[in-house]
């Protein structure tokens, strides 16, 4: 398990985090999620074996937010 923080632009409220959270909780290999609204970053733990970290950034940014 590599565990990594991510910045997120675009959060302004519980909304984007939850979407923000979903978004990445979607991707296979990961394993928990906390989206810190506040800091504007995302701490995500995920198995380096089943995805990296451009695919998180990728769902992140398909979400509508930026990473």
């Amino acid at each position: 398990m590599v565990e990594t923080k991510i910045k997120v632009e675009g959060m302004s409220c519980g909304h984007c985090k939850m979407h923000v959270t979903e978004a990445i909780s979607g991707v296979a290999g990961v394993s928990s999620v906390d989206v810190d609204l506040d800091k504007g970053e995302a701490k995500v733990s995920y198995d380096e074996n089943a995805t990296d970290i451009d695919a998180i950034k990728k769902a992140v940014n398909d979400s509508g937010y930026k990473a």
